[in-house]
This record gives C-alpha cells, structure tokens and sequence, in this order.
C-alpha cells in the first residue's frame, strides 16, 4: 500500500508530489502519458508564463471563479513562493510586460526539468503509461483501477490520494475530465464545465478569413447584447480562419457568460481609440486635403493596415477609385463611424482542443480552501484545473496550480497518522 498516491503529473501534480516528499513523506506518481508535464510544455506557446508578480489581493482580483477560495492558499504559497521555489531549484526567471513571469530561457522544458529534479532528489515514485480508471473508498483509504501501458489492468491501494488530472482544455494532452469523472463517481458536486480563455466564433467568417494573421494592437474593444455592454478592454486582437483570438479576446471569453452567445453577441472593435470622433474627424479632413485628387483608397494607407483596408472600403460603400474630393459628407460620416464602431458578431466559442483552461469543475464547497481535502472524503484532495476555479491569461492559473499544490502537499506531509 502507498502512503500517498497523486493521479497526473503536470503542473499541480508535480508541486503537490514534491511539497509532501519534502515533509517526509512516501509518494507514488501517477501519469498516463510517456512523460510528466505534457499541458506544461505548451503553456504560454512553449514558454511557460509561470506565474506573475502580483501579490494575493491582485491576484484574486484576476480570478474569476471563486476568488475567495484562493485567498489562504494564495496567502500560504504566493507568486513571490513561486520564484523563490524555481529559483532554488537553479532555473533563472524574467519578468515583461503585465507582471508575466517567464523562464529566462523562454523554455517551459526548463520548468519541468526543475520539478522533475527536484522529484528525484525527494525520491518520488513516478509511473508513466499509467491510466487510472477509477477510485473508491476502503476502509484503509482508497482502491485505484489502474491500467498499465501493456493494457493490464491492476489495483492499487492508497492511504492518501490526490486528483491532479487537470480539466478539458488540450485534450491531446491527456486532459480528458479524468478527475471530473472521479468526483462524479463519489457523488461530488460539479459545476458546469466550458472553454475559457478560448477563441471566438464570428458570423463574417468570409471577412475573418480574408483579414487572417491581422493583428490589431492599442484597439478597444466592447460586447454588448441588448443594449448592455458586458465586456470592455483595450489591447490586441487577432484575426483568424475561423473568427478572432488574441488576449483581449481570450480574456472576454472568460468574462462573458455562456448564455450571451445565444442568438448572437454584438462585437464592437474601435480601431481608433486613442482619437475621439472629432479628433479622428479633423484627422480624416487632413487626409482627405493632402490626397484630393488621387482615388479614395490611397487617403486611407496611413491610417490602416494594407489588410484591412478592402474590408473598410466595401463596408464603406465608397468606390476605391473615386476622386477623394468628390467624397461626400455623408460618405465621410459613415466611414468615420465605420473607423470607431466596426461591428461584428459573435456567435459562440471554440472547443477544448484550443481553450487554454477550463471553466467549471468540482465544486469548492466539496474542499476545505485550507488544505484542498474533500470535505467528505478524509484523505482525499483536489488540486488544479479540476476545480471550479479559473482566471485570466498572465500567469495567473499557473499560480492556482503551485497554490493548491503546495497546500494539499503540505496538508499531507502535516497529517497524522497517515
């Protein structure tokens, strides 16, 4: 029988393995993939944005599930934990914009060599190709169907168990809801899962794809359905094949509830945000002055992407070879509003093969915020992805993971007896 038994070997799964070895204690880590950290490796774009400088205050004011829940594991394991931890472990760090916390070498493969390491050196047990199926309770603590990589099917005992499996979001990383299922099992609440952080879906997919790899930057953006604007931000964006993408628009799909999709949501993009209407007004005339007698297309190339501007001039309504001092008045209004209200329509989300997290998960009234341990299940405990807590883009979910890690790592290497 193990005395600890953690399922999944990515980010929380490492740094939960690791904090219980550093109290003494036997672990065994489980992972069904050929090697540990898989989701890790490709956060950030192979980067690894592992955390941000923020301190807990900040920090829960990112997270948009459950902040609270966060505050006494953010408290006992900060951001600032989180460098001092890597940093110990030989792996230089970097700070750019927004506070993201990045390797040095701008290699997530530097982190995971960092805990696996540091695993080695606690003499952590590791098993690879190794699927969990299912769990239940036992009277010493906990049964697990185990398969192994040559399809043998086993079961293993635990006094302690930990879920660590992640959630939807890259499936193709082994995040396939394993732990959700887990939870399901034992007759624990789960809130609903979605994408999040995830691309957008538009209604002018043919305009999209004609603008694709077009990024907009310093652009506002604004959602609205009915009337209400639910999202505001200022930033880039990205066009694509399918829609949109970029950090604003990741951040939105994280912000915006599901049911606003329905029916359509209204996308408003000012592409001029830093000119008021009658700045950008006055800016056009001047414009217009300086190229009267050329055609209409050629007044606009100081003032948008190349790419853009055969959109701009079929929505415009404006023939590209009319003479610029032959536009009219109205024609000027329209193109001016066109400049600081370009419409779109979103109509829902991409799937968990791109969303960068997911939302929903087991509830946090199931676990103590303290420890991470079920409230009904002694000995067990959830860390990560798998619970219903989400936030921003920036480092800020990585940090949940070292947070809820660290607690339930503690909490076990504290417990007695065991």
């Amino acid at each position: 029988m193990a005395e600890i038994v953690i399922v999944g070997g990515g980010a929380a799964g490492m740094m939960c393995a690791a904090h219980a070895a550093e109290g003494g204690r036997e672990v065994l880590l489980l992972e069904k993939n050929e090697k540990l950290g898989k989701k890790l490796f490709i956060t950030g774009k192979g980067r690894c944005n592992l955390t941000n400088e923020a301190g807990p205050e900040q920090m829960m004011e990112c997270i948009i599930s459950n902040p609270r829940f966060m505050n006494s594991s953010l408290r006992s394991f900060s951001s600032e934990d989180t460098v001092r931890y890597f940093s110990e472990r030989g792996l230089a760090l970097k700070t750019e914009r927004g506070g993201r916390i990045f390797p040095e070498s701008d290699k997530s493969s530097d982190v995971i060599r960092a805990l696996e390491k540091r695993l080695e050196e606690l003499s952590v047990r590791i098993r690879l190709h190794t699927e969990v199926t299912g769990i239940s309770p036992s009277e010493e603590g906990y049964l697990l169907s185990v398969r192994s990589p040559r399809g043998k099917e086993e079961n293993l005992r635990a006094k302690a168990l930990v879920i660590a499996t992640g959630g939807l979001s890259y499936p193709a990383t082994g995040s396939t809801g394993d732990g959700f299922r887990f939870a399901h099992s034992l007759g624990l609440a789960l809130k609903d899962r979605t994408p999040s952080l995830v691309p957008m879906k538009v209604k002018e997919i043919e305009e999209c794809r004609r603008l694709m790899g077009l990024s907009l930057k310093n652009t506002g953006i604004a959602f609205r359905k009915e009337g209400k604007v639910l999202f505001r931000d200022f930033g880039e964006m990205l066009f694509t094949h399918f829609g949109i993408s970029g950090p604003m628009i990741l951040s939105a799909s994280a912000r915006i509830p599901g049911d606003a999709y329905k029916g359509g949501l209204s996308l408003i993009i000012d592409l001029k945000p830093a000119l008021s209407q009658e700045k950008l007004d006055q800016r056009l005339l001047r414009d217009f002055k300086e190229s009267e007698n050329r055609n209409f297309i050629h007044a606009l190339h100081g003032l948008l992407p190349g790419k853009l501007l055969p959109v701009i001039l079929e929505r415009s309504q404006i023939p590209p070879d009319k003479k610029v001092h032959s536009v009219t008045r109205q024609e000027r209004e329209r193109l001016l509003r066109l400049l600081k209200e370009f419409p779109l329509t979103v109509t829902g989300l991409r799937g968990y093969e791109e969303a960068v997290i997911t939302k929903g998960g087991v509830s946090v009234k199931e676990i103590h915020p303290k420890t991470m341990e079920s409230r009904k299940y002694p000995g067990l405990y959830f860390v990560g992805e798998v619970l219903d807590v989400d936030a921003l883009t920036g480092g800020y979910n990585l940090q949940i993971a070292w947070s809820t890690a660290a607690a339930a790592g503690r909490a076990l290497a504290e417990r007695k007896p065991i």
